[in-house]
Formats: structure tokens, C-alpha cells, sequence
């Protein structure tokens, strides 16, 4: 059955979100965006050939809305489009802290609410969501959204209790990637490369590491295991990591993370 799907916020993840799904095989037709700047409501136009409207207008026959805004700004749109949200849609908070009760006592009754948490890979497709359903979200509808944000990435389905966890974990996690590679590309640069090519060095790295640990059934303790030979240059590397403390850094910087987005969402 065709859905029609609204996207409440055309900032880099709300654009990122549209190109995916019509990437997807949703049609022009099934999706519309709002946008209040008439020159970035233009180019959307131009570039994808979707409707752009403002919030309300966009909602009124969404089967879903997606909300991709600020976290700050959810409490304001939730009363912008409150009465435009039909009965049976599904609104989806792609805006970090944002817990299902704020939504669901901000909505009209009927209407299912669903949390979720992105990150940014989603820019490439390789995306990972957190959702967690409200308590009148059905199976259909869960089944729906899961569907819909798989075209940017993958997708979790967690209860509302493990959302600070996953905000730690996979959704400010690619800044914790991207700190590692600074620090590597920093290590090979300080051994006489250049920076052109510790980058490349790096990246690669990264990647096919990343893909070997998706596509492998062993974890990554045994594969790093796999790399690190008795007395040979990774066992030395990896014994000064621990020597300073990295691993113990990063569990506590992850419980750092997932503290900060308790305080951030408020009291529960």
C-alpha cells in the first residue's frame, strides 16, 4: 500500500532522509517536505521534484511524519501541526532526547508516536537508527517506519530505557571514529608521511576494518586478536594503548555521552 510520508524539516538529515527514500522506489507523489525559506524551497523543488509546504499543509494526508529538527524546536512544531496530524499517522522524533510522552501528550489521540535516534552515515546510506515504539504504535506501524528509515542505513528496535545508550553509542559513536582516524592520521604524519597519504592510509583502514567486522561472524576481540601477533608492531601498539588507558577512556567516554543525553531529555 502506498504511504504518504512527510519530512518536517529540510536540514542536512531531513534532505538526507528524502533523497534516501525516493532512492527507494517512493515516488515524488508519496512525499512531500516542508521548508519556511522560499530559496531552499526552490532548490528542494528543483533538485528533487517534491512538493514543499509548510508543516501544517504537509501533515494533513501523511500516512508518516518524520520530525527533523532541533530537539529544541519539537515542543513548538508539536503544537504547530497538532491539528492538521490525522488519526491513524505515525510521528517519528528524529530530534535527540525527545521523549514519547512529550509527544504523545502533544498529539491528538489516535495518533502513534515513535522515537528514534540517526547518525550521521545515514548520509552515505549507511546509517544506523534506534527506534522505540510508543504504547500506541502497532506492529503494522512499527513495520512501516523500520521499512522506511532502512533505506538510509539499519535499524534497532529498542525499548525507550536504552535510548541514552544508543544516543552514546551509534549516535555520537561516528565522532568517536573520526577522533580515532585524527589521531592515526596524526601518528603516521608525526612518522614522516604525508598528510595526502596517511589520510588514504587511514580511511582505507577504516573501512575495509568496518566492513570485515559487519561481514565477519567472529567479534571484534578475535579479530583484533587475528591482527595482533605475539611481540610483533600491532602488540606493541596495542600494549601502549592499554598502558594509557584507551579502552577504559572510551567505556567512560560513552558513559559520559549516554549521561549527558539523560540530562538532556529532561526528567522522565
Amino acid at each position: 500500500m502506498t504511504q504518504r510520508i512527510a519530512i518536517l524539516g529540510a536540514g542536512v538529515m531531513g534532505e538526507t532522509l528524502l533523497a534516501a527514500i525516493l532512492s527507494a522506489g517512493h515516488t515524488t507523489a508519496d512525499v512531500v517536505i516542508s521548508e519556511k525559506r522560499e530559496e531552499r524551497a526552490t532548490e528542494l523543488r528543483d533538485t528533487y521534484g517534491v512538493a514543499v509546504t509548510g508543516n501544517a499543509d504537509a501533515v494533513r494526508d501523511a500516512d508518516v511524519v518524520l520530525l527533523v529538527v532541533k530537539p529544541q524546536d519539537v515542543p513548538a512544531l508539536l503544537a504547530e501541526i497538532a491539528d492538521a496530524v490525522r488519526p491513524g499517522a505515525t510521528v517519528v522524533s528524529l530530534a535527540a532526547g525527545v521523549r514519547i510522552d512529550t509527544m504523545t501528550a502533544a498529539l491528538p489521540a489516535g495518533v502513534a508516536v515513535i522515537r528514534a535516534m540517526p547518525n550521521t552515515p545515514a548520509l552515505v546510506g549507511e546509517g544506523m537508527f534506534g527506534i522505540s515504539p510508543g504504547p500506541g504504535a502497532s506492529d503494522d506501524q512499527v513495520a512501516a517506519v523500520v521499512a522506511l528509515l532502512e533505506s538510509g542505513g539499519r535499524v534497532v528496535v529498542v525499548d525507550e530505557s536504552q535510548q541514552d545508550a544508543v544516543t552514546a553509542v551509534s549516535g555520537s559513536g561516528p565522532a568517536y571514529v573520526f577522533y580515532l582516524a585524527e589521531a592515526m592520521i596524526a601518528g603516521g604524519i608525526a612518522q614522516g608521511l604525508d598528510a595526502t597519504t596517511a589520510r588514504l592510509l587511514v580511511q582505507q583502514t577504516l573501512v575495509g576494518s568496518a566492513k570485515l567486522l559487519a561481514e565477519s561472524d567472529e567479534t571484534a576481540e578475535e579479530l583484533r586478536r587475528r591482527v595482533t601477533s605475539p611481540n610483533g608492531t600491532t602488540h606493541a601498539a596495542i600494549e601502549t594503548f592499554d598502558e594509557l588507558g584507551v579502552n577504559d577512556a572510551v567505556i567512560a567516554g560513552v558513559a559520559a555521552a549516554a549521561a549527558r543525553s539523560i540530562e538532556l531529555s529532561g526528567p522522565a
